[in-house]
């Protein structure tokens, strides 16, 4: 197999805390660094998962010979500026979702990306999940035939995160429920749509929750003298290059039915194909009748982190293309930035994507 991959993570609260748990459990892998802007929760974090040595921060772990492999989990303010310090110094990167803040730092990191030729992955793990892989299988078959339009969402009825900390703050995350889990749905949904270039978005965005303190979830560590400037719910309504089209809905709080599960709903010309939560079902019409089949879901599927995980590192060793790179990641944030461009203006933003390079 070779050398050991040795992998330094970035961030150890909760989502680097979970990096360094998959990556412990991958075979041929060294886990040689971790830092934090908090020193106590590297510590511990390198005390619990075997990690060989705590870094001062950011800098000084991507800069050092022992690492060959980064993996980026902190806030998103942060995306940018440590994924191109990664790059330049000829590094692979594993980076949290969202990219960037914004697209326009999402297109820096790609174009150091394309100079350096290092391997850029983003952590989209739901592409991972059961539901989605057995979706794009049928997708790929042609059972759907051309998907002309589709709908996704989450609907968190009570989990704005952590309140007045970075989360809720828009100069530190970009935005809320949008560039938080919205970037999800759209990474999900225009990859089963077959990745068409988006050409124009209208969206709206509202705020009816957080500015009165209320709708927090357990995530994140709320500070109620902080700041929220955020959307608690946006909605969107996106037009592809090939004439698709695609309705996106998310909350961290709103008033509905809903048990907090993800959605994607395909309408093709062949068939459909309906995604809630851990169900999915399949629909068409045969001999002049209607159909709808559910598919179960096996009683034991992979840990999708640990697909991710392991897809990542083979990438890594044979130098092939991820799954989910830096073209996937600068079209979620072209259109991330302008359902809020259209949601402050009233008005359609058209998305020039030869412009971005993608």
């Amino acid at each position: 197999m070779g050398n050991p991959i040795r992998v330094g993570v970035i961030g150890a609260g909760f989502i680097g805390r979970v990096h360094l748990d998959q990556f412990r459990k991958q075979p041929d892998v060294r886990l040689v660094g971790v830092t934090d802007l908090d020193r106590s929760l590297a510590d511990k974090a390198a005390a619990s998962y075997g990690v060989e040595r705590v870094f001062a921060n950011g800098n000084e772990l991507i800069d050092s010979s022992d690492v060959d492999v980064v993996v980026v989990g902190v806030p998103n303010q942060h995306h940018k500026d440590f994924a191109v310090r990664t790059l330049k110094k000829g590094k692979d990167l594993l980076l949290e979702k969202p990219m960037a803040l914004n697209v326009k730092e999402a297109v820096e990191i790609a174009k150091v990306r394309k100079e350096t030729g290092s391997l850029l992955m983003i952590d989209h793990q739901m592409r991972y999940t059961w539901p989605f892989r057995q979706a794009i299988e049928q997708v790929k078959a042609g059972e759907l035939g051309k998907i002309y339009n589709a709908k996704t969402g989450w609907w968190r009825l009570k989990g704005i995160p952590g309140w007045g900390s970075w989360f809720t703050r828009s100069d530190e995350s970009g935005g809320g429920p949008m560039i938080d889990i919205g970037v999800h749905m759209l990474d999900i949904a225009i990859w089963l749509m077959g990745s068409p270039k988006p050409v124009e978005v209208f969206g709206s965005t509202y705020a009816e929750f957080g500015p009165k303190k209320i709708g927090t979830g357990t995530w994140g560590t709320p500070q109620w003298d902080g700041k929220y400037d955020v959307e608690d719910l946006a909605t969107a309504l996106i037009r592809f290059d090939n004439g698709a089209t695609l309705s996106l809905e998310v909350s961290w709080a709103v008033h509905t039915d809903s048990d907090n599960a993800s959605f994607v709903h395909l309408m093709g010309s062949e068939g459909g194909a309906s995604i809630y939560g851990n169900r999915v079902k399949y629909t068409g019409q045969k001999f002049g009748r209607a159909y709808s089949v559910e598919v179960p879901q096996p009683a034991d599927v992979p840990d999708p982190r640990s697909l991710l995980t392991t897809h990542f590192l083979d990438c890594v060793r044979e130098r092939k293309t991820p799954l989910i790179g830096a073209e996937s990641g600068v079209v979620n944030m072209a259109i991330i930035d302008a359902i809020y461009k259209s949601a402050k203006s009233g008005k359609s933003v058209s998305i020039d994507c030869k412009a971005l390079g993608v």
